[in-house]
């Protein structure tokens, strides 16, 4: 089917030429079906199909097609990555005079100002906030789309994305409802649950052939085997290079960051005798603007000379800014090799001539080297070949034996994926959800509780009195605690309005609120403390190694472990919270990731977290009249900056981060007021500061 086609199907002249422009000529096979099935019409959809198979485009149409005749879709991704990705790639399409906006920030923050925008991307956490909050344009959609709603079987992201997709159909009973997904073997429970017509197809642009390694010969289970002829030891150095070799690109996937660290290196040596001199004079540039993003580690030292080599590693410990630097470079096609931990097959598009997956197993604290499940190895097989670009993508396993590799064909590629399943029944998630539909006006009594869950995915899978009596359990504990009233029907109290504003589990609340309330605080750990007690803070694991010196730390303040029981989870908190004590003390980078084993990108992901939940403290605090909000408020701003109190005046003014703050302060420019008073070419010669630097201080001030 021609997109010109389309036009007697509904679809506006000036879309046709503006993807004809960007040269769209014909359909895919399953963007026809799309078609046949009615995305043009306003029916429901679900597409289970495979990376690069153009899902992105059957949104498109049917955004497209309601929002020229005055309507307004709403898409939803699961990452903060994926968001800006798909923002990018729609904001091209203001030219038919649209308006795309996104919002992925502050969750307890108005999303009103969207209200003139015609496409909205956000992320189903974002979009679970502007429900609470009450945004008024959210009930006017007349498109929704879920994209990778197979993340409805995450434990993590799973609940919020199923309430989130249920809550926004009840309110727009009328919207088409567009679901992308990974083929999945019960895609058709999916359709079922969403009143939607199925999209199943294996299709793809490019041939993918996915096979197992073993010695020097690749099977293809489908398409013959293949000899590998390499000097490297290291099997996935081997193929790698191999790719490099034929003017592709390869995509490592590793069990952990230390093995995709040390692929990357492998991967570097191998592949730089293969690069041209204007390659390495460019990656040469690349690797210094690697090193020019936050503060030098050995991390960072690190990444930049496999950069220099055409290699890099990629996890969600690095810098945002440095895995930015390394999917842009890659995208491009100026790095070969890349490679990365199994994160990032459900986030940005980076597809490979060749996948290789070192490992089929991860750790798992409760049971050691675990198989990963197989919906998961076939994302990552998934995204070899990129259309327009390879003849054909490869996608191979690595065995150590022959039993092994048959046990790999037989699982990971003849076999099919498991059941994706609802994980909406964990006790966290019903605490956080049921508290929402009361706050948000959704249910008023209990049976409208049950009535509401009937309609979510749970309840395509399971019995409804399994997780009522867990229903009854969360009710009464949001009684208990006060954020829910029982007269004549149940309500939110003003406590429970605002914790579910605040985007916190309700069980983080009462923990804070009977901290505040009984214990005795003398300094910043306390606080510090506190918020790492909540199940909303992610804590940092303990080693052997750590013990002692956790110890010794909580023998010098014996308070913190007032009521608690000396178990690995309380010496976790008190470990998580002495890296935040360290973060806003000032320790470098470099201190902190050597004293806590973690990467830089940890370290903000954790301080940022820690932000979020000193400023609910803060808000909290107001409801008991405590006396500690301006503390807490302080300590916000110290966890956003990682910065001491007496940095507070200096670190507003834009451009100015935690190391030039201190070279002021150092230089005795201590407040707002000396800094007006300051001549330029005394501001331009303190350390990091620079002429540029001083003009915009001066400017903003």
């Amino acid at each position: 089917m021609y997109v010109s086609e389309l036009n007697d199907r509904g679809l506006s002249k000036r879309v046709i030429d503006l993807l004809e422009e960007e040269g769209i000529m014909e359909l895919y096979p399953p963007q026809i079906e799309a078609v046949e099935k009615g995305v043009l019409d306003k029916e429901n959809l679900v597409a289970s199909v495979p990376t690069a198979s153009g899902k992105t485009f059957i949104a498109k149409l049917g955004m497209l097609n309601s929002i020229l005749s005055g309507g307004r879709a709403l898409y939803i991704v699961p990452l903060r990555a994926l968001a800006s990705e798909k923002y990018k790639e729609f904001k091209e399409l203001e030219e038919l005079g649209l308006n795309v906006g996104i919002s992925t920030g502050d969750y307890d923050r108005s999303a009103e100002y969207l209200e003139g925008y015609d496409l909205i991307v956000t992320t189903s956490e974002k979009a679970d906030s502007m429900l609470r909050t009450g945004t008024s344009w959210i009930s006017n959609l007349d498109v929704i789309v879920a994209d990778e709603v197979h993340l409805i079987n995450s434990k993590d992201r799973g609940p919020t994305l199923e309430v989130t997709l249920a809550k926004l159909i009840e309110l727009n009973p009328n919207s088409q409802v567009i679901a992308l997904s990974a083929t999945i073997s019960n895609a058709k429970d999916i359709s079922n649950w969403l009143d939607a017509e199925l999209i199943k197809d294996d299709w793809r642009p490019v041939e993918l052939k996915q096979g197992v390694l073993y010695g020097n010969s690749i099977e293809f289970p489908f398409h013959g085997s293949k000899k590998l002829n390499s000097s490297e030891k290291d099997k996935a150095t081997s193929l790698a290079k191999d790719t490099v070799k034929n003017d592709g690109q390869a995509l490592i996937f590793a069990c952990s960051r230390r093995n995709s660290k040390t692929a990357a290196r492998r991967g570097g040596k191998a592949i730089r005798e293969i690069l041209s001199e204007e390659e390495k004079n460019y990656l040469k540039k690349v690797s210094k603007e690697i090193l020019g993003v936050g503060e030098p580690n050995e991390e960072a030292k690190k990444l930049a000379r496999d950069v220099k080599w055409g290699a890099a590693f990629h996890h969600a410990g690095l810098l945002a800014e440095r895995r930015e630097i390394i999917e842009r470079e890659f995208k491009e096609r100026n790095l070969k090799v890349i490679s990365a931990t199994p994160t990032l097959a459900w986030g940005v598009n980076l597809p490979a001539r060749r996948v290789i997956i070192r490992s089929y197993k991860r750790y798992d604290s409760n049971y050691g080297m675990k198989p990963i499940p197989v919906l998961e190895i076939k994302q990552m097989l998934g995204r070899a070949g990129r259309p327009g670009l390879d003849p054909y993508g490869e996608s191979i396993l690595i065995a150590k034996n022959r039993r092994e590799k048959d046990a790999l064909i037989d699982q990971y590629i003849i076999g099919d994926a498991e059941d994706i399943t609802s994980k909406l029944a964990s006790e966290p998630a019903l605490r956080t959800q049921i508290l929402s539909l009361f706050s948000s006006g959704f249910t008023r009594n209990r049976k409208e509780v049950y009535d509401f869950l009937d309609k979510t995915f749970y309840s395509m899978q399971n019995a409804a009195r399994e997780i009522n009596v867990k229903v009854d359990k969360v009710i009464d504990f949001l009684i208990e605690e006060r954020f829910l009233v029982e007269e004549d029907y149940l309500r939110t109290t003003a406590l429970g309005d605002k914790i579910s504003k605040l985007y916190i589990d309700p069980k983080s609340a009462s923990i804070i609120l009977e901290k505040l309330s009984n214990h005795n605080f003398e300094g910043d750990i306390d606080f510090l403390h506190m918020i790492c007690e909540t199940p909303d803070m992610n804590l940092l694991y303990m080693k052997k190694s750590d013990y002692s010196w956790v110890k010794e730390f909580i023998s010098q303040n014996e308070r913190l472990k007032e009521g608690k029981e000396l178990e690995d989870w309380f010496f976790s908190e008190i470990k998580t919270a002495m890296l935040l004590k360290d973060w806003i003390d000032e320790k470098s980078d470099s201190e902190i990731i050597d004293r806590f084993g973690v990467s830089a990108g940890d370290i903000r992901s954790k301080s940022k977290t820690a932000e979020w939940l000193m400023h609910a403290a803060a808000e909290l605090s107001e409801e008991s009249a405590s006396l500690y909000i301006e503390k807490m408020r302080g300590l916000q701003n110290r966890l956003k900056y990682g910065i001491k109190e007496e940095l507070l005046p200096l670190i507003d003014i834009n451009g100015i981060g935690r190391v030039r703050a201190r070279n002021l302060f150092k230089n005795n420019y201590k407040s707002i007021s000396k800094l007006r008073k300051a001549d330029l070419s005394e501001l331009k010669e303190i350390e990091g500061i620079g002429e540029k630097v001083a003009k915009k201080i001066k400017e903003n001030i």
